[in-house]
């Protein structure tokens, strides 16, 4: 009867493993192009996450607070026809201490409307944002051990930015860190007044909000994204919010860190030989 039980009982775990695979495997999607082609480094997995929580927004979002104006668009209407591009308004963090009523509802959904998520297309913080504007400045690296860097190419048109840019090149090749104190190291690097150099340009996790500047920006999301962004910041509105119009130049597969002393689930069960 015992051999009985231990069987059901392992029976039970594979299954809810394979459920949870499963399931995991649904979440990824992203897009393309994905996969271990990718410059740089090998894939550690196929594709990028995708969180299933969150409800991807649409390219331009043309109703509410965090609409761009019809001028903004009509201005990027021949980049919005790219897929892979998309035009966004940011708020300050430090706006929704001075919203209406009514605006607080709206912008609680998405943190204040002060970060942005490339990979899952959302304001939302929590959901791998790459980007976050506060006091006049646009940032990188949010959480944990996520890590991202960016520069000022100044007034280069966003169109003619592409990966066979002799200034993007070096940091499209970029691995990310697979160990903790990697991550760790390389943040303290990007951080540093020195910053880190690409092909001539320095990056940092900060800069200042430059109007009519193209910005490159990569940012590594631990087991999310990682995504190279080209950007441009078009302008600053009356109400400390600013337009960006932007196109991915590569989401590349999900980064994968690894932990020191991982958790023997196989051993806390009595599975292990």
């Amino acid at each position: 009867m015992k051999k009985i039980f231990a069987a059901l009982n392992l029976s039970v775990v594979v299954s809810g493993l394979c459920m949870t695979t499963l399931a995991q495997a649904e979440m990824h999607g992203g897009v393309p192009p994905y996969g271990p082609t990718h410059v740089g480094y090998e894939a550690m997995y196929d594709r990028p996450f995708r969180s299933p929580y969150v409800p991807r927004e649409p390219r331009v979002i043309k109703k509410g607070t965090l609409a761009p104006s019809v001028d903004d668009r009509t201005a990027f209407a021949t980049l919005l026809k790219d897929k892979h591009a998309g035009l966004i308004r940011l708020l300050p963090r430090e706006a929704l201490e001075r919203a209406t009523k009514q605006a607080k509802k709206e912008l609680f959904k998405s943190a204040g409307g002060a970060f942005f998520s490339f990979a899952n297309r959302t304001h939302a913080n929590g959901y791998g944002s790459d980007i976050g504007f506060a006091h006049n400045n646009l940032s990188v690296g949010f959480r944990g051990f996520d890590y991202g860097m960016l520069t000022n190419l100044g007034n280069a048109p966003l169109e003619q930015i592409t990966l066979s840019d002799t200034r993007v090149r070096a940091i499209a090749a970029l691995r990310p860190s697979h160990s903790q104190s990697e991550a760790q190291s390389e943040y303290r690097r990007i951080k540093s007044t020195e910053g880190l150099t690409f092909d001539g340009s320095v990056y940092r996790n900060q800069l200042p909000v430059q109007e009519n500047s193209t910005y490159l920006l990569r940012s590594i999301v631990y087991r999310k994204s990682d995504v190279l962004v080209a950007f441009r910041l078009v302008r600053k509105d009356t109400d400390g919010s600013v337009i960006i119009a932007w196109k991915l130049l590569q989401q590349y597969p999900t980064p994968k860190l690894e932990r020191p002393g991982k958790w023997d689930w196989l051993g806390k069960l009595g599975l292990r030989e």
